[in-house]
Protein backbone atom coordinates (compact mmCIF):
# COMPACT_ATOMS: atom_id res chain seq x y z
CA UNK A 1 0.00 0.00 0.00
CA UNK A 2 1.57 3.54 -1.35
CA UNK A 3 1.59 6.56 1.01
CA UNK A 4 0.27 9.98 -0.38
CA UNK A 5 2.97 11.99 -1.86
CA UNK A 6 2.65 14.48 0.22
CA UNK A 7 2.80 12.33 3.39
CA UNK A 8 6.09 10.89 4.49
CA UNK A 9 6.49 6.96 5.20
CA UNK A 10 6.97 7.56 8.65
CA UNK A 11 7.65 11.05 9.80
CA UNK A 12 8.58 9.60 13.44
CA UNK A 13 11.45 7.46 12.00
CA UNK A 14 11.87 4.52 14.38
CA UNK A 15 10.65 6.55 17.06
CA UNK A 16 9.08 4.14 19.45
CA UNK A 17 6.87 7.03 21.77
CA UNK A 18 5.61 8.46 17.97
CA UNK A 19 4.53 4.51 16.56
CA UNK A 20 2.75 3.86 20.22
CA UNK A 21 0.77 6.98 20.03
CA UNK A 22 -0.08 6.88 16.57
CA UNK A 23 -1.97 3.29 17.98
CA UNK A 24 -3.31 5.19 21.41
CA UNK A 25 -5.13 7.62 18.85
CA UNK A 26 -7.07 5.67 17.12
CA UNK A 27 -10.33 6.11 16.20
CA UNK A 28 -9.62 10.13 17.88
CA UNK A 29 -10.05 13.28 16.04
CA UNK A 30 -6.00 13.56 16.28
CA UNK A 31 -4.40 13.30 13.04
CA UNK A 32 -2.55 10.14 12.52
CA UNK A 33 0.25 11.05 10.89
CA UNK A 34 1.09 14.73 12.45
CA UNK A 35 -0.35 13.91 16.17
CA UNK A 36 -1.83 17.34 15.86
CA UNK A 37 -5.40 18.23 16.04
CA UNK A 38 -7.39 20.80 14.38
CA UNK A 39 -9.28 21.98 17.27
CA UNK A 40 -6.30 24.05 18.25
CA UNK A 41 -7.58 26.43 15.74
CA UNK A 42 -10.70 27.50 17.05
CA UNK A 43 -8.77 29.60 19.77
CA UNK A 44 -7.79 31.47 16.72
CA UNK A 45 -11.39 30.93 15.35
CA UNK A 46 -12.90 33.46 18.37
CA UNK A 47 -10.42 36.00 17.92
CA UNK A 48 -11.30 36.18 14.21
CA UNK A 49 -14.84 36.80 14.45
CA UNK A 50 -14.33 39.64 17.59
CA UNK A 51 -12.14 41.59 15.24
CA UNK A 52 -14.78 41.21 12.22
CA UNK A 53 -17.28 43.18 14.85
CA UNK A 54 -14.78 45.55 15.53
CA UNK A 55 -16.01 47.92 12.68
CA UNK A 56 -19.40 47.91 13.61
CA UNK A 57 -18.72 47.77 17.12
CA UNK A 58 -15.55 49.83 18.19
CA UNK A 59 -16.39 48.59 22.01
CA UNK A 60 -15.45 45.27 20.78
CA UNK A 61 -11.63 46.47 20.91
CA UNK A 62 -11.58 45.83 24.70
CA UNK A 63 -12.58 41.89 23.98
CA UNK A 64 -9.96 41.87 21.45
CA UNK A 65 -7.35 42.76 23.72
CA UNK A 66 -8.16 40.62 26.26
CA UNK A 67 -6.93 38.14 24.00
CA UNK A 68 -3.97 36.01 25.09
CA UNK A 69 -1.87 33.75 22.89
CA UNK A 70 -2.25 30.57 24.16
CA UNK A 71 0.04 27.25 23.67
CA UNK A 72 -1.48 24.12 22.01
CA UNK A 73 -0.96 22.43 25.41
CA UNK A 74 -2.64 25.30 27.36
CA UNK A 75 -5.87 25.30 24.68
CA UNK A 76 -6.27 21.79 25.48
CA UNK A 77 -5.91 21.30 28.76
CA UNK A 78 -8.66 24.38 29.09
CA UNK A 79 -10.71 22.47 26.84
CA UNK A 80 -13.45 20.81 27.31
CA UNK A 81 -13.22 18.38 24.67
CA UNK A 82 -13.33 14.46 25.61
CA UNK A 83 -9.79 13.81 23.92
CA UNK A 84 -7.81 16.99 25.63
CA UNK A 85 -5.69 14.82 27.80
CA UNK A 86 -4.64 12.61 24.45
CA UNK A 87 -4.10 15.74 22.41
CA UNK A 88 -1.86 17.49 25.22
CA UNK A 89 -0.04 13.89 25.37
CA UNK A 90 0.34 13.20 21.63
CA UNK A 91 1.91 16.53 21.11
CA UNK A 92 4.99 15.24 22.94
CA UNK A 93 5.54 13.01 19.97
CA UNK A 94 4.35 15.08 16.70
CA UNK A 95 7.56 14.82 14.81
CA UNK A 96 9.50 17.56 13.86
CA UNK A 97 9.04 17.71 10.47
CA UNK A 98 5.65 18.87 11.65
CA UNK A 99 5.43 20.57 14.81
CA UNK A 100 8.81 22.96 13.75
CA UNK A 101 6.20 24.62 10.65
CA UNK A 102 3.04 24.50 12.68
CA UNK A 103 4.76 26.36 15.79
CA UNK A 104 6.88 28.90 13.47
CA UNK A 105 3.08 29.48 11.65
CA UNK A 106 1.22 29.45 15.30
CA UNK A 107 4.20 32.24 16.01
CA UNK A 108 3.25 34.26 13.27
CA UNK A 109 0.09 34.48 14.40
CA UNK A 110 0.45 35.57 17.72
CA UNK A 111 2.73 38.29 16.70
CA UNK A 112 0.32 39.28 13.73
CA UNK A 113 -2.09 39.44 16.16
CA UNK A 114 0.07 41.60 18.56
CA UNK A 115 0.21 44.66 16.11
CA UNK A 116 -3.12 44.10 15.08
CA UNK A 117 -4.24 45.16 18.20
CA UNK A 118 -2.27 48.15 18.57
CA UNK A 119 -2.62 49.31 14.65
CA UNK A 120 -6.61 48.85 15.64
CA UNK A 121 -6.37 50.91 18.80
CA UNK A 122 -4.99 53.65 16.34
CA UNK A 123 -7.70 53.62 14.08
CA UNK A 124 -10.28 53.44 16.70
CA UNK A 125 -8.33 56.48 18.80
CA UNK A 126 -8.25 58.45 15.26
CA UNK A 127 -11.64 58.33 14.70
CA UNK A 128 -10.50 56.18 11.17
CA UNK A 129 -13.73 54.16 10.57
CA UNK A 130 -13.05 53.93 6.80
CA UNK A 131 -8.63 52.94 7.66
CA UNK A 132 -10.28 50.21 10.42
CA UNK A 133 -12.48 48.52 8.30
CA UNK A 134 -10.19 48.29 5.21
CA UNK A 135 -7.24 46.55 8.05
CA UNK A 136 -9.78 44.44 9.79
CA UNK A 137 -10.24 43.15 6.35
CA UNK A 138 -6.77 42.63 5.64
CA UNK A 139 -6.01 41.38 9.22
CA UNK A 140 -8.47 38.93 9.56
CA UNK A 141 -7.48 38.09 5.61
CA UNK A 142 -4.41 37.41 6.60
CA UNK A 143 -4.54 35.28 9.81
CA UNK A 144 -7.36 33.52 8.20
CA UNK A 145 -4.44 32.47 5.51
CA UNK A 146 -2.35 31.74 8.56
CA UNK A 147 -5.04 29.46 10.45
CA UNK A 148 -5.60 27.60 6.96
CA UNK A 149 -1.55 26.73 6.71
CA UNK A 150 -1.74 25.34 10.24
CA UNK A 151 -4.82 23.49 9.51
CA UNK A 152 -2.50 22.25 5.88
CA UNK A 153 0.45 21.29 8.68
CA UNK A 154 -2.19 19.45 11.09
CA UNK A 155 -3.51 17.23 8.30
CA UNK A 156 0.36 16.78 7.03
CA UNK A 157 1.76 19.54 4.96
CA UNK A 158 5.54 21.18 6.12
CA UNK A 159 4.57 24.02 4.01
CA UNK A 160 4.93 27.11 5.99
CA UNK A 161 4.73 31.36 5.08
CA UNK A 162 7.62 33.10 5.48
CA UNK A 163 8.22 36.68 6.47
CA UNK A 164 8.36 38.25 2.88
CA UNK A 165 5.14 36.23 2.32
CA UNK A 166 3.58 38.25 5.04
CA UNK A 167 4.84 41.60 4.16
CA UNK A 168 3.48 40.90 0.73
CA UNK A 169 -0.49 40.32 1.96
CA UNK A 170 0.11 43.01 4.06
CA UNK A 171 1.25 45.62 1.58
CA UNK A 172 4.16 46.49 4.00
Amino acid sequence: MSQPADKPMDPGGNDAGYLAMQEKIKGSNIDATTLLATDYLNHFNEIVMLLEMVPDMPEMLDDVKEWQPKSYQDHFRDSTIVEKDLAIEAYEHVPAIYREPFEQTIDQINAMMASAIQRLEQNVTDGATDVLRANVVNLSTLIQRLMDMASAIIHGSAKTMDQSEIDTLLGD
